[in-house]
């Protein structure tokens, strides 16, 4: 079928070619398209029975795995919301998502049985609304919803939508909630946009999915992949040398990424990196968080101009820019995708010109969104049209976005606005440095002072010695103002698996007694 006109969604192409395989699961089985759309559609029908609505929510704490995209396409066809929650989240957090997201139903693997529990029975959820997928006590088997409903299509298809939540780095997460259309699912043209990224239909594309699918990012190139004809393979757990193996085997062609896996791709020796022929990737697309000059310089050698990089939130987007780009305009995420506009507006809500720093805000022509439950938040993250998550940048003459860093992280120190992103990549640039975090605590005369937390890089010993070698290290980068004043070493910086830092938690223990919006 390689460079067909697409069918329009997969539902088009599972009654097409129902024989063709669109997703290889974790462990190998793989799942051709009539397969697959039989179990959506019995779980549609088997989500009905259990009293869901169009409009209503239904919330899944599940790994990547079939049943992941059986809930996302039952949802897409049904009218319903579809609520990924992380899995790494503990009961209490987990409960306030599925109370806050009203979800009428919570479907839970095993693994996560312990939080699913505490979180069904904080948020009230009857027994008879929880299902598993594997065995826990107090819920109902995932097999029920699908046992005895039929594989027909259903009646009163309508176009659902997935209602991913914030990731909670700075507060409460909040749910992003967009109205539905009231369209048939095949009115929608659901891979549009990776022709952003110049991926086309079909083209012997496969889609390698290597990161959690409750991110918002990874399950809509997943989706949209699968939308346009590109089967899936899917990992559960990451691992740098099986994500190259699989590229190898399979022959991938893109892939959503994160630094924090290129860090740990680059950390393999040239031997195991060796192995692997990674040729077929034409787009190894990265974003969620910052990536250090030095790592995308070195990933551009290895794997050529097929990484690119994009800048947009779980609320929209955004920015992309190619490797020549990068290349041409180091540090920049690039310019505004066809379907969005980007801004810069100073605190009293004036748009600024090139080169000057502000908040970055961003406009998309396919819709709004509202936070859910929170329209004060709504309210005050826009101005007109344009929303923004607070990330400091500017643009230059050529309409390329350089991002500085997150308004709520920035340091002021003496009346000095003091930028975390940069002190963070020149400790980084140390071979020592595995990770690494910087921002204010408490100092009596300044307001704050600047704090680096450091995870040591294996082979190297955190203490006293390392700390002065990176206080030495960043005399020689920073100007004495943005210097760190100390440092302290942590096992494992908190961040979730799409490389997005907890930087909260590491800020809250030295602020305890002092006032400070965190």
């Amino acid at each position: 079928m390689s460079g067909s006109p697409p069918p329009n969604g997969f539902w088009a192409q599972a009654a097409a070619d129902p024989g063709r395989v669109v997703l290889t699961a974790p462990g190998g089985e793989r799942w051709t398209a009539g397969r697959l759309h039989a179990d959506v559609n019995r779980l549609v029908h088997g989500l009905r029975a259990a009293g869901l609505e169009q409009g209503d929510a239904f919330a899944v704490v599940l790994p990547n795995g079939v049943e992941f995209f059986t809930a996302y396409l039952a949802a897409s066809q049904a009218g319903f919301y579809l609520v990924p929650v992380n899995h790494h989240l503990v009961g209490p957090e987990i409960a306030w998502i599925v109370a806050d997201s009203g979800a009428k139903v919570l479907i839970a693997h095993e693994r996560f049985a312990q939080a699913a529990t505490a979180a069904a029975d904080e948020a009230k959820l009857p027994g008879s609304h929880r299902y598993a997928v594997g065995e826990v006590a107090g819920f109902c088997p995932y097999g029920q919803l699908l046992d005895g409903q039929p594989e027909s299509v259903p009646e009163g298809r309508t176009l659902g939508w997935v209602m991913n939540y914030t990731s909670g780095t700075t507060g409460r997460p909040r749910g992003i909630r967009r109205p539905l259309s009231g369209k048939l699912p095949e009115e929608s043209y659901l891979g549009g946009f990776l022709g952003i990224f110049g991926i086309k239909p079909f083209d012997d594309n496969v889609h390698l999915v290597c990161s959690p699918l409750y991110h918002t990012a990874v399950l809509q190139f997943a989706g949209a992949s699968l939308h346009i004809g590109h089967p899936l393979v899917l990992m559960d757990k990451w691992t740098p040398e099986e994500m190259l193996r699989l590229i190898d085997a399979y022959r991938c062609t893109h892939t959503h990424m994160v630094p924090t896996q290129f860090h740990r791709l680059l950390s393999l020796p040239e031997v195991v990196r060796a192995r692997y022929d990674v040729s077929a990737l034409r787009h190894a697309i990265h974003g969620a968080a910052p990536c250090p000059d030095h790592v995308k310089r070195a990933m551009i050698e290895w794997w050529g101009s097929c990484v690119e990089e994009y800048y947009a939130a779980s609320e929209g987007g955004g920015a992309f820019a190619t490797a020549e780009d990068w290349l041409k305009k180091p540090g920049t995420v690039g310019k505004a995708w066809p379907i969005s506009e980007l801004a810069v507006f100073d605190d009293d809500g004036e748009r600024l010109p090139a080169g000057q720093l502000g908040t970055v805000y961003m406009k998309m022509s396919t819709g709004g969104f509202s936070y859910h439950k929170d329209e004060t938040k709504t309210r005050k993250n826009r101005i007109g049209d344009f929303f923004t998550v607070g990330d400091l940048g500017y643009l230059d003459e050529d309409g390329y976005l350089f991002l500085r860093d997150r308004k709520i992280d920035m340091i002021i120190s003496g009346g000095v606005n003091i930028y975390p992103a940069e002190i963070e990549a020149a400790l980084l640039s140390h071979p020592a440095v595995a990770d690494a975090a910087a921002f204010g605590i408490p100092h009596a005369d300044w307001g704050e002072e600047v704090k680096a937390v450091v995870e040591a890089a294996p082979g190297h010993e955190p203490g006293e010695e390392l700390a002065f070698e990176l206080l030495a290290h960043c005399e020689e980068r920073l100007a004495g103002y943005k210097r760190p004043k100390s440092v302290d070493f942590i096992a494992a910086m908190p961040r979730d698996p799409n490389g997005k830092l907890y930087k909260r938690r590491l800020r809250e223990p030295y602020w305890e007694g002092h006032e400070r919006a965190m």
